[in-house]
């Protein structure tokens, strides 16, 4: 998002960083193969909802609630009264509201909330993100809990980085008219665990 705030651009800085030897038997004597316990597979935890977000008396006061995922810590974006300032938190058509870090976990992502005017999502949602300097945007279909939705997945480029990442984000109307839009961005945003963490909003997704 070329020539957004500090805020919200900046801040995601961080880094990440195990023979055997047997016996040969006696020719003449098989050897005796060791008992083995079946081993299970692990399974992946499923992601743990542990916050709701949206609704009276939480974080950020939405036309829609969701629930995050352990860590993950939201805010309200207040728009800056002066207007030479209030074009830093809008991008096309939407201004952001709200957004979600991972602040308690190893990973740097975030979720960011944004509404807009009365329209048709598909086409909000188009525009938003080709507001941000993308590429081969695909919009579906899709469901964010109950509700109808529009998913944009595309690839965006990340000043950062100097380089092109996977973007996600998707969008609903509300029963008011408004427009939500959720966008997974970060450092870490094609990590399992980021990944998650958009899939739990979405399917949790409510309007209020």
């Amino acid at each position: 998002m070329p020539g957004k705030a500090p805020l919200l651009r900046t801040a995601l800085l961080a880094a990440a960083l195990l023979t055997a030897c047997g016996t040969t038997p006696e020719p003449d004597a098989p050897a005796a193969a060791p008992p083995t316990a079946a081993k299970s597979p692990t399974a992946a935890p499923s992601p743990e909802a542990v916050v709701s977000v949206g609704g009276p008396g939480t974080a950020c006061a939405l036309p829609v609630s969701f629930s995050l995922m352990e860590g993950w810590e939201p805010e309200t974006v207040e728009k800056p009264e002066d207007p030479d300032f209030a074009a830093l938190v809008e991008q096309g058509p939407a201004t952001i509201v709200c957004e979600a870090k991972s602040e308690g976990t190893s990973d740097i992502g975030f979720l960011r909330v944004w509404t807009a005017p009365k329209g048709p999502v598909r086409s909000t949602l188009k525009a938003f993100v080709e507001d941000d300097k993308s590429k081969e945007l695909v919009l579906t279909d899709v469901k964010a809990g109950a509700v109808a939705a529009v998913e944009a997945r595309y690839s965006v480029y990340s000043e950062l980085e100097e380089d092109w990442r996977d973007g996600r984000s998707f969008a609903v109307t509300t029963p008011k008219g408004a427009v939500v839009i959720m966008e997974l961005g970060g450092l870490d945003a094609e990590e399992d665990a980021v990944v998650a963490a958009y899939e739990l909003a979405k399917s949790t997704l409510k309007l209020s």
